[in-house]
């Protein structure tokens, strides 16, 4: 029998690649990935959006915040694999105005703090990071926009202490002039150096504030997954365990590599020495027993910000899945 066909996206994620060079096989799949290029955000963005709608492709990277309120509506329409694609820790995100007023995460309380969006997996992530450092989600305003253009935000869903953004204007470039006191942002703003500035990083030590999170919640946060549309599910409801199986051994051939030829960096063999030491190998393996104490949280947060009318629990978010024997 011949594998079945099936075409997905994801952004040029380096444990991505020995699947996309053929290096490793996904039992009974002719998986053919269609990535994005040069760490680029807006074609990240570009592959998120062909992954729900583009039918030349049967599904790809996603969101996990969108899923999240897809499930809790009752729209079954694409199925969640926990092949979490995307991953971060969140402090090194938070970027303030050089001299400006807020010098620790205490002095957000009453601030004004921009964030790229109000229902996006990071931004749940960033609040539920903010929470923890002590400044709750309603003891800020927020102001929504894109971080480096124009674009406007749709203020249809935000609450009270939550506003988009002026129109015309980019939420880096309020943080620059002034007009608001942080943001957090997933790419480094345009104006951002973490010497000159005119924005820096409020914590620009921020691998200790990451590892204390590690050691507090013991998970890697994750923002994107892979969803498959219900369609292609249904025609080969085995894919599941065998794309999990089949990342998971991706992600090993990246570490291996990387162990062995450590030359992307000068000072990276240090680095993957220290990181192996604090999180252990296979930290970032996919699948959902591997990461239920993180999807859990991350489904409470969704409910307590407000962005799903019901808590989703985490059999929910995967039934598909682990209907089909998936762990």
């Amino acid at each position: 029998m011949a594998d079945f066909p099936l075409r997905l996206t994801s952004a040029d994620y380096a444990r991505v690649m020995p699947l996309a060079a053929g290096q490793v096989r996904v039992e009974g799949i002719a998986l053919d990935l269609v990535l994005g290029r040069d760490g680029s955000w807006p074609l990240r963005a570009q592959m998120l959006s062909r992954a729900l709608s583009d039918p030349d492709v049967q599904g790809g990277e996603g969101s996990m915040g969108q899923h999240v309120r897809r499930v809790a509506a009752g729209d079954r329409s694409h199925v969640a694999l926990p092949v979490f694609l995307l991953r971060g820790f969140l402090h090194r995100d938070l970027y303030v105005r050089k001299g400006g007023a807020v010098r620790t995460p205490a002095d957000l309380a009453g601030r004004k703090v921009g964030m790229y969006s109000w229902f996006a997996s990071g931004s749940i992530w960033y609040r539920q990071a903010q929470a923890d450092m002590g400044v709750p989600v309603d003891q800020v305003e927020w102001v929504i926009g894109d971080i480096e253009t124009a674009a406007p935000a749709d203020p249809a869903g935000l609450p009270a202490h939550a506003r988009p953004a002026p129109a015309g204007r980019a939420v880096a470039d309020l943080l620059a002039a002034g007009e608001i006191d942080a943001m957090w942002s997933p790419p480094r703003p345009r104006l951002y150096h973490p010497l000159n500035g005119p924005i820096v990083r409020l914590l620009p030590d921020f691998r200790p504030v990451e590892r204390d999170y590690w050691d507090r919640f013991r998970f890697w946060p994750a923002m994107h997954l892979l969803i498959v549309r219900r369609a292609a599910w249904e025609a080969h409801p085995r894919m599941g365990r065998a794309l999990v199986d089949a990342f998971n051994a991706s992600d090993a051939q990246c570490e291996a590599s990387q162990l062995g030829f450590p030359v992307a960096t000068p000072w990276l063999e240090a680095e993957l020495e220290e990181t192996g030491l604090l999180m252990g190998q296979g930290y970032g393996r996919h699948g959902v027993e591997a990461n239920r104490a993180m999807l859990d949280l991350f489904c409470a947060t969704a409910f307590e910000l407000g962005l799903t009318a019901r808590r989703v629990t985490v059999e929910e978010y995967f039934a598909e899945y682990l209907a089909a024997g998936g762990v």
